[in-house]
């Protein structure tokens, strides 16, 4: 019994295959082709023509996607038409007013996905009560299904004003464009929620995306099926949870943040084994670095997020009002490239991504990137990438890294290559600290957990720059988010706007609103998998009136009896002491979105296999042998002991014996390799997991 797992990042994808009856699994890694299903399809060929992989074996294939990411990100999704109502044209266009970056006088604007000529007004008017102003113009809107028609548009927005309360006229127009057979995504269908601009992007990013990823997900589901493959393809979303591809074909927006949240559940998952209730997560690929934050076990959750952010600022990336687990994405990657800029070194948000990659990769690249820092400074073995799949090209790093950025700059050639790393550490640092210290949270309470291919190699220096006293690699994180689908459970939500101020017995509101919300995932859920346990929990966002502000309150369990609304108000005076240290138990407390969560699991929370205690010995676990890890010493550049000196290569799957490595170090594994610098002291816990001490050194001599 096998279930296979792969993430497609910008860089590398990721597979994990367990068999399920022994714990064991096999991982693998190989460059991302310009045509991922292409790419999936050539390497599960491959594993099949090897016997490494029978499909008749095969019970579930989960994946983690990027293709709506990067169709967002690089503006290339489907010609799009927008219908809004008449006098609103621009609001998608005009956005919000906030500024997110107040000193910079020439600030530019996110870039929306569809340009002003393809928008469309059509006369109607719901009020913010639901009662219907103006009724919707039959042949204003028939027009205007021409126009769209005649023009070739592959898919099509609608989002009408003050539809989440009152969908009529919507659910109208997108009957007439259903009937000019239009691909339609209706925002009273994806985002029924107040706040026009933000409803407005969230579904129109959902329009832009759904034609190239249900044309990826059919050939995905195509090539599985011709290998064997008869049981369901589950998709990650943002929010932690699978869906099925149908699902995902409908909704892509929920899967934008796909890869990285598949991360954090592995992160959070770890945290609960090791007993660590506070963790940051850190992703570092080939193209981005992913940050997340864990508190009292459980990953933070948001109701909306932004995709395609300018230096990590808020409110300067597009809106998207979907669940999600809290992530900060950067444009800090292994491929990210360096340059000069005013006579500083510059690195990202540009990444030379698989094709051409770094210079070292030899398939092209021509400009110096992270990768080619680190193998400059020594931490990477040229004839050891990825297992020794790849040898990377010394020499070809040291001249791009020569020309276009120490001979420039009057530097030296590991000046330079330091200033690289220096930087990308800087970048990632700063991200750190938005999503902790300008959060409200201290890093200092927190354990720093790192993955992806390039996470380990960075991860120390961060964690001593914020005061973070330990960082977890944990086992085979090279392939970290692809381990993290193994331990998701299906899950389906819904949520809706209904403004309600609490008090004046409000039950029965409550309960219908709730009960709608239920009866919607449920009906969702028995089309996943209708064998495992149904869980069902609610939440809200609650504000005292007036505030404009809101905060994520759990809410009870069990009947909206006559005490519900009592429960509700002290879960919210929690929440608020907790965030803002003050309550005001006089002020009334209102309550603007409604979410009803449902996830299927059996009746247990499944932890990916390299997160059980119950694994075989490490070596065994892992395609490459420990063997195979070289195990020597090398110069590496530790500028806290002057630059080059001799440092230690340690093969991690031997480390148990060999017991804790004092920096200067660099251990190694097949996916990856982890820095320890002077004074961290690191070792392998009883899990497999790779515990580095930070300072440890320093506060032993103390």
């Amino acid at each position: 019994m096998l279930r296979l797992a792969f993430d497609i990042g910008g860089t590398f994808t990721d597979y994990v295959l367990e068999d399920r009856s022994t714990g064991r699994i096999r991982i693998w890694k190989v460059p991302t082709t310009p045509e991922p299903a292409g790419g999936v399809e050539a390497t599960l060929a491959q594993m099949i023509a090897t016997g490494e992989l029978t499909f008749e074996q095969v019970t579930s294939v989960i994946h983690a996607t990027t293709v709506a990411t990067n169709a967002i990100l690089e503006r290339k999704g489907a010609r799009l038409a927008f219908v809004t109502t008449a006098g609103f044209r621009d609001v998608i266009l005009i956005g919000r007013q906030k500024r997110y970056d107040m000193n910079d006088l020439y600030i530019d604007k996110p870039r929306p996905l569809v340009e002003r000529s393809d928008i469309f007004a059509v006369e109607e008017r719901t009020a913010a009560d639901g009662r219907i102003v103006k009724a919707l113009d039959e042949a204003g809107a028939a027009a205007v299904v021409q126009q769209i028609r005649s023009r070739g548009y592959e898919a099509v927005a609608v989002m009408f004003l003050h539809s989440y309360i009152n969908p009529a006229h919507e659910r109208r127009m997108g009957e007439l464009l259903r009937a000019a057979k239009l691909d339609v995504t209706l925002s009273s269908d994806v985002s029924p929620k107040f706040r026009e601009y933000e409803r407005a992007s969230t579904t129109v990013a959902n329009a832009y995306v759904r034609p190239l990823v249900a044309r990826y997900l059919d050939a995905l589901d195509r090539s599985l099926n011709e290998k064997g493959f008869g049981a369901q393809l589950a998709i990650m979303q943002s929010n932690g949870g699978l869906v099925s591809s149908e699902v995902a074909r409908l909704h892509p927006v929920r899967a934008i943040e796909s890869g990285p949240a598949a991360g954090v559940l592995m992160c959070a998952q770890l945290g609960r084994q090791l007993g660590h209730e506070h963790v940051m997560s850190f992703d570092m690929g080939g193209t981005t670095a992913k940050l997340g934050l864990i508190e009292n076990g459980e990953p933070m959750v948001t109701a909306a997020h932004e995709v395609d952010t300018i230096n990590s600022r808020k409110n300067s990336g597009l809106p998207l009002s979907v669940l999600a687990l809290e992530l900060l994405e950067i444009g800090a990657g292994g491929g990210s490239i360096a340059d000069t800029k005013m006579g500083l070194i510059t690195v990202g948000p540009q990444s030379a991504g698989a094709l051409p990659g770094p210079i070292c990769y030899g398939s092209g690249g021509t400009r110096p990137t992270v990768t080619d820092a680190n193998l400059v400074l020594g931490y990477l073995d040229p004839d050891y990438f990825n297992g020794g799949a790849m040898t990377l090209d010394s020499a070809g790093a040291a001249a791009g890294i020569n020309s276009v950025i120490a001979e420039p700059l009057g530097l030296s050639l590991t000046s330079a290559a330091w200033g690289i790393y220096s930087i990308a550490n800087s970048n990632m640092e700063r991200a750190m600290r938005v999503i902790s210290i300008e959060r409200g949270r201290d890093p200092r309470q927190y354990v720093l957990v790192a993955f992806g291919g390039a996470g380990p190699l960075h991860a120390a220096r961060l964690a001593r720059a914020l005061g973070m006293p330990k960082v977890i690699v944990p086992f085979a994180a090279g392939v970290g988010s692809a381990l993290g689908l193994l331990g998701a459970e299906h899950k389906v939500d819904a949520g809706v706007t209904r403004l309600l101020t609490l008090g004046g017995n409000r039950a029965a509101e409550i309960a219908g609103i709730l009960r709608d919300l239920e009866q919607n995932v449920k009906r969702e859920a028995a089309r996943l998998a209708p064998g495992d346990k149904l869980t069902i929990a609610r939440s809200a966002y609650m504000r005292y009136a007036g505030q404009g502000y809101n905060l994520r309150v759990t809410l009870p369990e069990g009947p909206v009896d006559d005490v519900y609304e009592k429960q509700m108000r002290e879960a919210f005076h929690t929440v608020y002491h907790r965030e803002y240290g003050f309550v005001d138990r006089e002020a009334p407390v209102e309550v603007s979105d409604w979410y009803v969560v449902a996830s299927l699991g059996n009746g247990t929370e499944r932890v990916a296999p390299s997160l059980s205690s119950a694994l075989p010995p490490l070596g065994a676990t892992s395609k490459a042998s420990s063997c195979s890890v070289p195990e020597t010493s090398r110069e590496a550049y530790f500028p806290e002991l002057g630059g080059m000196v001799m440092s230690k290569v340690v093969n991690r799957h031997r480390m148990n014996a060999s017991g804790p490595v004092e920096g200067p170090a660099l251990i190694v594994e097949r996916e990856a390799t982890t820095l320890v610098p002077p004074g961290d002291v690191a070792s392998v816990d009883r899990f497999g997991h790779l515990v580095i001490e930070i300072d440890r050194g320093r506060r032993n001599a103390a």
